[in-house]
């Protein structure tokens, strides 16, 4: 195991720059997520880690040595694609042993490892058979033994979870996280999936345009963004973020006056985005009247979308309701849980 450092590292293809100066730390054992929308720049970078893209400035060091002219075989990494890459003429156990008979690596520690790694995945009733023979979910875990063989010091995923179904997601999510408390080997994530990033990291890195937005523990990022994007982007569903101007008594929000804490100390006249989580928003009878629109129950919540004067906005509900579209609700966000930014920078406030 060993920590990544990432300092200032840049990409450009051509005049075209896909990262600018991104610096990230990475600690021994830690599983550190990248997200970001498509684009942003995290597969480049995590492929930089790997050593199947060139840095174009800045540094990667993997422990104490800096890899940024190592060869991907040097780096002491394992990596597991979306795609799987299996080779289909052979079976499980050949393809998780492959690259440890390249390096001509003793039979009986070819075995020893190959028979943990199945243990760990459950893989052992599947050393036989062909990858056509196998679900979308034991293949992954074909991938992810292949990578545990090689007891590398960093593990790299870049989007594994993307080709299965919504609950085989939700169980190899599970199991991935699983696997790093088990082996606490250093791990970094890719995916564009924020609730993966949520549920499994220990440190969230949000990027966008080739830039890094926020970096922190999830709970951090959806308790405090620091900004805009962070806010729109963290969270499911996604946070209301409305516009409107600081006034006596609240803020204004397309005629209708939103209420502020105490605490919340704005200039008055200043443009703001005035932000609240669905589920921070109660039924009150002092609260702003709006209208619903939308119903949406499944089962163990509600989301209901309704709009207020010239505005929407959504609010969920894990007590049951018998709301229907048309209906008129009282709704305030609870104070304690409102957001604040500038309308200009779209920054915290």
């Amino acid at each position: 195991m060993a920590q990544v450092t990432i300092s200032k590292v840049a990409k450009a293809f051509g005049t075209v720059k896909v990262l600018h100066e991104v610096s990230v730390d990475i600690s021994d054992g830690q599983f550190v997520v990248l997200v970001g929308p498509s684009g942003c720049g995290k597969s480049t970078l995590l492929r930089m880690v790997a050593g199947l893209e060139t840095v174009s400035g800045g540094t990667i060091a993997i422990g104490d040595r800096v890899v940024n002219h190592l060869p991907p075989a040097k780096r002491d990494i394992a990596m597991v694609f979306q795609n799987y890459a299996l080779y289909p003429h052979k079976t499980v156990e050949q393809n998780m042993a492959f690259a440890l008979k390249l390096r001509k690596t003793d039979p009986a520690v070819v075995a020893e490892r190959v028979k943990r790694a199945a243990d760990i995945l459950d893989l052992n009733p599947y050393l036989k058979r062909y990858p056509r023979q196998l679900s979308g979910g034991q293949r992954q875990r074909v991938a992810m033994g292949r990578a545990i063989v090689r007891d590398p010091q960093v593990f790299l995923f870049d989007e594994p979870l993307s080709n299965l179904d919504a609950k085989l997601r939700v169980q190899m999510r599970t199991e991935i996280k699983e696997l790093h408390q088990r082996l606490k080997t250093t791990t970094i994530y890719v995916t564009h999936d924020q609730i993966e990033a949520m549920t499994m990291a220990d440190k969230i890195v949000v990027m966008r345009d080739g830039h890094i937005e926020q970096v922190g523990a999830p709970l951090d990022l959806f308790d405090r963004p620091a900004n805009l994007f962070v806010a729109g982007f963290i969270g499911s569903p996604s946070m209301n973020l409305l516009k409107g101007v600081v006034r006596k008594g609240g803020v204004d929000i397309a005629g209708t006056m939103f209420p502020l804490a105490p605490n919340n100390v704005v200039e008055e006249g200043r443009g703001v985005v005035y932000g609240v989580r669905p589920e921070h928003l109660e039924i009150h009878p002092d609260g702003v009247p709006a209208k619903i629109s939308v119903v949406e129950p499944t089962g163990s919540e509600t989301l209901v979308f309704l709009r207020f004067g010239d505005g929407e906005m959504v609010a969920l509900f894990r007590e049951r309701h018998d709301f229907k579209p048309g209906d008129m609700l009282k709704l305030r966000p609870r104070l304690d849980h409102i957001h604040l930014f500038d309308a200009e920078t779209g920054k915290r406030l």
